[in-house]
């Protein structure tokens, strides 16, 4: 590259948790932005050293990024540094940016480092009367940024993949062992990699939080689901398999069925640590208990939780063609004088989607895209679950079976589990 024709200073950052394919994006942005003329400076670890002041990282080269797109990781690592908490801090992002001449930014991230690239742009703008051009490139395996119906972010196809292969060898584990896995599958407020998972790998049933429809659900309705669905598993006399769940679910349990729990830990003010529950634990110690209730004796079940497993994973093909493509289209947005929007690709076409049109104008935050239950993706899912469903209401050889597993008669089960299949009301 030619150093007199240089156009200017791009950065790259990653903020929040790992996603297959980020170093794809950070390839692609590269090797596009250099033979375009502009010098290419890799931010270390986010907003954290921007917002104390400095500047952390290395000028990036092809040589630095030539390969880099076949790696899980990042190789300019992460934080969830908020710069936005205040005006100082939004204030040492930009005078740090400036003075190395950073004038455009690529923030790769989900929502909250969409919101934090809008705002130091925003506060340049606004408070110094400099441009600093921002475009964020969506990632999360959660696969719940408000993306159009059928394009998902980065990171997801690679998780589902990796997570399913998982769940299969625990399938097998199973089947050798006659035992139970409750597996809990990441995603916090949408049960998209749940899903996917649970329909790629043959899991006897997958449970997620859009199927209730409400913010706060009693705990019982979802291991009443699991129970029910060991019931008839042993009902055709095979006692074992993979009751799958998201992580979401334990978001809209009764905060009052979950501190009434042992060990469950509190902050300072009372509140319960969501974060720091183990909600495969927690619901595999429910429905034993209510087997044992209902006198179903010596049901091993194993409780696993998924998650961390599949941030870094080396991308797959896809994930390695989507991001690669989209840190090209990252920086053609950049250098043909774009700002301030997502970049996506729809269409085989690169499409920004301006963050006034995606954010929240009172709370700065993108929605959550959830899983669309009158879907035929899950509608397909549904079918291959098994678990009482609205054909097994009148199935009386059915529940004459599941009652003689139990110490209840057939009328007791119908009337403690029929609601789940359209049979009288919830007994809560």
């Amino acid at each position: 590259m030619n150093e007199k024709n240089i156009q200017g200073k791009i950065g790259i950052l990653m903020g929040g948790g790992p996603a297959p394919g980020v170093n794809g994006v950070i390839h692609g942005a590269t090797i596009v932005a250099l033979d375009a003329g502009y010098e290419v400076f890799g931010i270390y670890e986010g907003f954290r050293y921007l917002s104390e002041g400095r500047l952390e990282g290395k000028p990036l080269s092809i040589a630095d990024v030539s390969r880099i797109h076949l790696d899980g990781g990042c190789i300019l690592r992460t934080s969830r540094a908020n710069p936005t908490k205040s005006d100082h801090l939004l204030e040492n992002c930009v005078k740090t940016l400036l003075a190395e001449r950073i004038s455009h930014l690529i923030a790769i991230g989900g929502d909250d480092t969409a919101y934090s690239a809008s705002r130091v742009s925003q506060y340049a703008r606004e408070k110094l009367g400099a441009d600093i051009h921002v475009v964020h490139v969506p990632k999360t395996i959660d696969n719940d940024l408000p993306l159009p119906e059928g394009i998902p972010t980065f990171g997801y196809e690679t998780a589902r993949e990796v997570g399913t292969e998982l769940v299969r060898n625990l399938l097998v584990d199973a089947t050798t062992g006659q035992r139970w896995f409750l597996v809990i599958a990441m995603g916090r407020h949408a049960g998209h990699l749940a899903l996917g998972m649970g329909k790629s790998a043959g899991a006897t049933v997958t449970v997620i939080p859009e199927e209730f429809g409400a913010k706060e659900i009693p705990m019982q309705w979802v291991t009443d689901i699991f129970v029910t669905t060991v019931l008839k598993r042993m009902a055709m006399d095979r006692p074992y398999g993979i009751l799958l769940g998201a992580e979401g679910l334990v978001e809209i349990i009764s905060r009052e069925d979950l501190s009434q729990l042992k060990d469950v830990e509190v902050d300072a003010h009372g509140h319960i640590r969501l974060s720091e529950i183990d909600s495969a634990m927690l619901l595999k110690r429910e429905v034993v208990k209510q087997l044992e209730a209902i006198g179903v004796e010596n049901v091993r079940i194993v409780g696993k939780q998924l998650g961390y497993e599949l941030r870094c994973a080396p991308p797959n093909a896809y994930d390695v063609d989507y991001t690669r493509s989209l840190g090209q289209a990252a920086v053609e947005f950049l250098v043909n004088g774009g700002s301030h929007a997502t970049i996506t690709i729809q269409g085989n076409q690169i499409v920004p989607m301006r963050f006034d049109e995606m954010m929240n104008p009172e709370t700065g935050r993108t929605e959550v895209r959830k899983v669309n239950i009158d879907s035929w993706s899950y509608r397909s899912a549904y079918r291959f679950m098994i678990r009482l469903k609205a054909e097994d209401a009148h199935n009386e050889p059915l529940w004459a079976e599941m009652a003689s597993l139990t110490n209840l008669t057939v009328d007791d089960l119908k009337a403690r589990y029929g609601y789940l299949c359209g049979l009288g009301t919830p007994p809560f």
